[in-house]
């Protein structure tokens, strides 16, 4: 394992390559502690690099075993080699074929990165730098080239055998139990998109018309026995590969795309040229095992990454600087894919919810950084929330700010203009600029400065004249490394609601607004401030409702009366912003009680919050899914954002619980009546409407426990013990999780008992109990360390029940005497020796130590101390623990 100090990548820095590779030849002889691997590059000199200069190419923990130049073995004096970098030392100047034999051993390879083994399977990830754990090569993503590939193996150890591309070949190893086959891809790529797996696998077989009318064949490889489980999967690939043809008019362009499923994977899937390798947890569903939210997560990562072929694949990033390019703008087609399958409305509350809850942080403390960063230590450790979440967000508002007929042009001009290139933010945008005929400039800056924007408006009513003035200013928090923040272009779709719930016309006062935004909604605020009036209003206030769709990713500061905010639940024709008034209303609530605990005082509870959702309730048939969302309080973490500084992680939840109870006894006769009308007596389908249904009357029951344990108990027992779907399973489990030790208790042990050979419902059942908020959760925890079902070198293992523990229970993570801390902390130093992305991933839960009190926030510090001065520590962790504490 490298254990070396990682040294800054500065994007400043970047140059071409000296040389380029062509045509990758790999020959592969699969074996469990021996593989050989022969790798032929067609090299030349790149035009535009330095002449003459050494051919260096990457290397992580290689041996050698030859070096061939035109076929010719190269004397030592020829070439350096070192377990991290060949060199050669006087490359010929013209093309040139370099032959490197090299020996790894993938079962030895926990790190899974590069060629390893999980399970009885061989499979490789190679984003970001894996391929130099599997030959030396320019380990970069702007090095495209077509790949050759031979496999061979023992039948008996691995009878399928595949890599990116068309097979092209296949056939026995004469006098041996080995076969080969050979793969080849005409599309030339970077070898972060190399793929490899070899196993005894089961699979699903169906194929697709293209548009065009070629046909494709397509493969879904799982564990032997689990290939029911695949059929969801195969049906969103089928949808996604439609959508991007209909939506984007992109087509396919092999004959064969395939999908392998693996149990030991750092990411959630790769999106290597057809063939993606997934975490089982993104392919294996069925009604027994999966909950809905598991089929929507899987219909979402099956089309992102075949949404990849043309957002990352056939069009590439330049260097690692250019992440966001191919995921953040992957992320908003999936997010778009997903709205249009299921509820447009529903699905936008979700992934703001998930910007809020990861991103936002990470904005807000010490690991802040740009979408497209100036630097980094460890690349790996730049595929965040930032990267995916909110660079899908700035996608979008690009979207919003242009029009959707721009946005379209703009990107078939990009398409068009940048398919088989590695390319960068700057060119994406000149496409938008041609499109939109506007300049971007400003724009960009979203790119460029980290930091979470806050838009704080003041809205002045002259009842004389019926205007209603608003004054609008944005400001951005300094962030690391930033001293100064510019102007955002900030898009705000915006509308005004009546007093009796009509929407109101927008009629700007003296040209304040242009024709465009009045026609659109849209109110662009690209100064530091603002200033907008509206005549027509009439003598009453108008509700206000900003960032409709949530626009732009900022943080509002706008002043609303409770029954303001009654009246957009109830009328606002934006969805999103019914579902945001609500929270709205809770998070202001939950602000007084928070003060008043504190102070010693009971709990603050409006009426008319309870009356509010109540009306909400009565209109739950409309849309079950929103009305689920709309339950929901904002949880813990919300209001610990919301605080934002010496945050008490005990108090927050007392005030949450309480408001929790008390709106559950305020509206039980409403809840129970719900739960029993929506019973579900058909057989299962994960369609939206029928998981909307779900969802309300799981949402129901646990809302009715809230106020009443007893009885919720006694629900969720015979829901339990009935339950013919998972989703209904689990739902109950987690009302259970509340009961008395031994009801409790018991409850897990069915459950395990149950689905104890089932290792993704396993994984259900370990997260679970990691985010009971009990005084004896850690220690439960410890205890289940030990479980013969967990182990820490399976990522899935440590994300469920340690990962779960640090970023989903609050209160005991953050416990007051530090034991939360010390105890991941722990569990960092321990896994770091077996998969350093893993362990810094898990230190990452840290990122907002600096915002509790300060009690808690010096026991967060010692424990990443603690960690950042172990020796030998991998560069990952080092690198997160560095930042953490700078």
């Amino acid at each position: 394992m490298r254990t070396e100090i990682a040294q800054p990548v500065r994007l400043a820095d970047y140059r071409v390559p000296d040389y380029l590779v062509d045509h990758v030849e790999l020959e592969v002889s699969l074996a469990r502690t021996a593989t050989k691997v022969v790798a032929r590059l067609s090299v030349r000199a790149n035009p535009e690099g330095e002449a003459g200069a050494p051919l260096v190419l990457d290397g992580d923990e290689l041996v050698v075993k030859k070096v061939l130049l035109h076929g010719r073995k190269l004397p030592a004096s020829a070439y350096r080699a070192a377990p991290d970098r060949l060199t050669l030392l006087a490359p010929p100047a013209r093309p040139f074929v370099l032959e490197i034999e090299t020996e790894i051993d993938p079962t030895a390879n926990l790190r899974l990165m590069g060629l390893y083994r999980s399970g009885s399977a061989y499979c490789t990830q190679c984003e970001a730098e894996g391929f130099r754990r599997i030959t030396y090569f320019l380990d970069r993503p702007d090095v495209l080239s077509a790949y050759t590939v031979r496999i061979e193996a023992d039948r008996d150890d691995a009878p399928v055998l595949l890599s990116n591309g068309n097979l092209v070949e296949a056939g026995e190893i004469v006098g041996t139990n080995r076969h080969y086959v050979v793969w080849y891809d005409p599309h030339p790529k970077p070898c972060y998109l190399f793929a490899l797996v070899g196993g005894n696998l089961g699979s699903i077989h169906d194929t697709f018309v293209t548009a065009s009318g070629r046909q494709v064949r397509l493969g879904i490889y799982v564990e032997p026995g689990k290939e029911s489980r695949a059929s969801y999967a195969m049906d969103a690939l089928k949808r996604a590969m439609r959508w991007d043809e209909t939506a984007y008019g992109r087509e396919y362009d092999l004959d064969i795309f395939n999908i392998v499923a693996v149990s030991d994977f750092n990411m959630g899937a790769m999106e290597n040229k057809g063939l993606n390798v997934f975490n089982d947890k993104y392919v294996l569903a069925s009604p027994e095992t999966a909950t809905d939210a598991d089929y929507a997560g899987i219909e979402t990562v099956i089309a992102h990454e075949y949404f990849h072929n043309w957002t990352g694949n056939r069009i590439t990033c330049r260097d690692w600087f250019q992440l966001c390019l191919k995921e953040g703008l992957t992320v908003f087609r999936d997010h778009e894919f997903s709205a249009d399958m299921r509820s447009r409305a529903v699905r936008r509350i979700g992934d703001v919810r998930t910007l809020r809850a990861q991103q936002f942080p990470e904005d807000a403390g010490p690991l802040a950084h740009n979408v497209r960063p100036d630097l980094y230590h460890e690349i790996n450790n730049f595929y965040t929330a930032t990267i995916y979440e909110k660079g899908a967000e700035v996608i979008r508002m690009l979207k919003v700010l242009i029009g959707d007929e721009a946005f379209r042009k703009g990107m078939d001009l990009y398409f068009e203009r940048c398919d088989g290139t590695a390319t960068t933010i700057e060119v994406f945008l000149k496409q938008f600029e041609d499109a939109s005929a506007q300049d971007l400039t400003q724009f960009s800056r979203w790119y460029h400065q980290a930091g979470t924007p806050k838009l704080h408006v003041i809205a002045d009513h002259d009842w004389n004249k019926g205007e209603l003035n608003l004054q609008l200013e944005q400001s951005c928090p300094l962030t690391p490394g930033q001293d100064v923040k510019e102007p955002f272009v900030i898009p705000i779709a915006f509308g005004l609601i009546a007093k009796d719930g009509t929407a109101l016309p927008l009629q700007p006062v003296d040209g304040c607004l242009s024709e465009e935004e009045v026609a659109r909604g849209v109110i662009v605020l690209s100064g530091q401030r603002r200033s907008v009036t509206f005549a027509g209003v009439g003598e009453d206030k108008p509700v206000t409702s900003f960032l409709r769709g949530f626009s732009a990713p900022v943080r509002l500061d706008a002043e609303a009366e409770n029954d303001e905010l009654a009246i957009q639940m109830a009328h606002d024709s934006d969805s999103f912003n019914r579902w945001q008034a609500s929270q709205t209303f809770a998070i202001g609530m939950l602000h007084v009680s928070i003060a008043m605990i504190a102070g010693g005082n009971k709990p603050y509870l409006d009426d008319d919050y309870a009356d509010a959702m109540r009306k909400v309730l009565a209109d739950a048939d409309k849309d079950p899914a929103f009305t689920a969302l709309v339950l929901a309080i904002p949880g813990e973490a919300d209001m610990a954002r919301e605080i934002g500084k010496e945050v008490d992680p005990d108090v927050i939840h007392t005030a949450r619980e309480a408001l929790r109870s008390w709106l559950g006894q305020s509206l039980s006769a409403e809840l129970l009546e719900l739960y029993k009308n929506l019973e579900d007596t058909g057989p299962y389908s994960p369609d939206a409407d029928a998981a909307g249904r779900r969802a309300l009357r799981n949402a129901a029951l646990d809302l009715y426990a809230a106020g009443d344990l007893d009885k919720g108990v006694k629900l969720a027992k015979a829901q339990f013990k009935k339950a013919a779907n998972m989703t209904d399973k689990i739902a109950a489990l987690g009302v259970l999780a509340r009961a008395p030790a031994k009801e409790r208790d018991a409850a897990f042990e069915a459950f395990y008992e149950t689905y104890q050979d089932d290792a993704l419902v396993i994984d259900k059942w370990f997260a679970l109990q990691a985010v009971q908020p009990e005084a004896d959760t850690l220690e439960r925890i410890r205890a289940l360390t030990a479980h013969p079902a967990f182990s820490i070198k399976n990522p899935n293992r440590v994300r469920a029940l340690i990962g779960s523990f640090a970023s989903g229970n609050p209160t005991r993570f953050n416990a007051a005497d530090g034991s939360g801390f010390d105890f991941v902390a722990q569990t960092v130093i321990d896994l770091d020796r077996i998969n350093a992305q893993v362990a810094a991933r898990l230190l990452a839960a840290f990122k907002s130590w600096r915002s509790l009190e300060p009690k808690r926030a010096e026991l967060a510090k010692e424990a990443l101390r603690r960690v950042a001065a172990v020796p030998g520590l991998s560069p990952d962790t080092s690198d997160i623990a560095a930042r953490s504490l700078a």
